[in-house]
């Protein structure tokens, strides 16, 4: 009989600048930007290995990595009877490699030696930025019961969204033959597959890559020291399709990239619909974090709706409306907020230091109206304020916010005087 998760070594890859995400990746490395209020993107792939019972789990982070380090520390604490771990790997230099990271392949080559001295049979390769619930057991054993050298993971997409992806071609047997990376329109006519009739019905025709990988473990450590591939989506899978028995295993539930601020923004917002696409309320595939023994949120006379509230948080708003509230959050009297992403802080400042410093205290302040934002940690806004994001405004990089498809995103540490008005 198997033993759940003793064989599997999983390997999430943190990323590098994560530029896509700026100005939340600015001062933090991507798997550790806050998600649904409470949670870091890390504790995604990570809760989906822990309820897989897969335990051996390494982070490979190479930009802005002490914040991740710190969560996974507070967070991940296994019993000394226990054999997992979840481990950081930053990047470094070494007199085999003198330069940083070159890809996502190079990454998991630069640590080779680390991995050598675990026992496993088969490599999970893992993104830090996406927003799923996913069994790999279903995976591994699929991957098993084909004789696989290589496993994907992929998602039935329409056409419009094909061409954002690395799009797959298999066969009856689930059995990949062909790939093509971010096709346009004009070439998907010839790349579609049965990805049954449910995903059909909805146009759901091609098959996209989602980052996530099986490989057996003496045929990852063949492609890494014998070639020089730096990337798996663009050199190691195409590659590996002439070598290898490479299958394809259908994800036909929710999964989205948050690789983008609109997407990030989007994935948040959606938690507070009345049925999110991703379920935070499940008894079985739980989303684990840093237990920070927040008190209880105290809420008073504020109007709300479809509105998600994390622990810790004062508020006395008017009104919040499609709102994503982080922890420690404080928001002020009359104030208006909508369609709208507070992060929350690190920290309670005290009354005398309210009252003493001088400038706006963490938090959100009195007769405030923000709408189509995200708000950084630690952030101090004062009174009066108005923030209103909206398609009618430009792209553009501000000292202490930057604006993204109509999205206003005030940057971390922050302070936004009384009266001020952006939008």
């Amino acid at each position: 009989m198997t033993k759940l998760g003793s064989d599997v070594l999983s390997v999430i890859l943190g990323g590098g600048r994560g530029t896509r995400l700026h100005p939340l990746s600015y001062q933090r490395a991507k798997p550790a930007v806050p998600v649904a209020g409470k949670y870091r993107l890390v504790d995604i792939p990570i809760s989906n290995c822990l309820n897989s019972k897969m335990n051996k789990i390494y982070v490979l982070t190479q930009f802005n990595s002490a914040s991740l380090n710190r969560h996974i520390k507070n967070a991940y604490a296994f019993d000394i009877f226990s054999k997992g771990f979840v481990h950081i790997l930053a990047a470094e230099q070494t007199p085999q490699f003198n330069s940083w990271n070159q890809g996502t392949a190079d990454a998991v080559r630069r640590n080779i030696m680390h991995f050598d001295k675990v026992d496993f049979d088969y490599m999970l390769i893992l993104s830090g930025d996406q927003l799923y619930h996913m069994d790999y057991q279903v995976m591994l054993e699929h991957h098993k019961k084909n004789n696989a050298a290589v496993s994907i993971a992929t998602i039935p997409v329409n056409a419009n969204d094909a061409t954002g992806f690395g799009i797959m071609k298999k066969d009856e047997n689930d059995t990949i033959t062909s790939f093509i990376e971010k096709p346009s329109l004009e070439e998907l006519e010839n790349w579609k597959s049965d990805t049954g009739v449910e995903m059909q019905d909805k146009g759901r025709d091609y098959l996209a890559s989602m980052g996530i990988y099986i490989f057996n473990r003496e045929v990852i450590f063949d492609i890494l020291n014998n070639t020089d591939a730096k990337d798996f989506g663009k050199e190691v899978i195409p590659n590996a399709l002439g070598q290898y028995k490479v299958v394809s295993f259908q994800h036909n539930g929710y999964w989205t990239d948050i690789g983008t601020i609109k997407s990030f923004f989007e994935a948040n917002l959606d938690l507070a619909d009345d049925v999110p696409q991703f379920n935070l309320y499940d008894n079985r595939d739980m989303i684990y974090t840093n237990p920070r023994l927040l008190p209880t949120s105290k809420i008073m006379g504020t109007e709300m709706k479809n509105t998600v509230i994390s622990d810790g948080c004062i508020i006395h708003a008017k009104e919040l409306s499609r709102a994503v509230i982080g922890i420690r959050t404080r928001i002020g009297k009359e104030t208006v907020i909508k369609n709208t992403y507070i992060l929350g802080a690190d920290h309670y400042e005290t009354i005398q230091e309210m009252e003493g410093s001088g400038i706006p205290p963490i938090g959100i302040g009195e007769n405030c109206k923000i709408e189509n934002a995200i708000i950084d940690k630690n952030c101090r806004i004062g009174n009066n304020v108005e923030i209103v994001g909206g398609e009618h405004l430009e792209d553009r990089d501000e000292e202490r916010y930057t604006i993204i498809d109509g999205i206003i995103v005030v940057k971390k540490n922050m302070i936004l005087e009384d009266g001020l008005k952006i939008g």
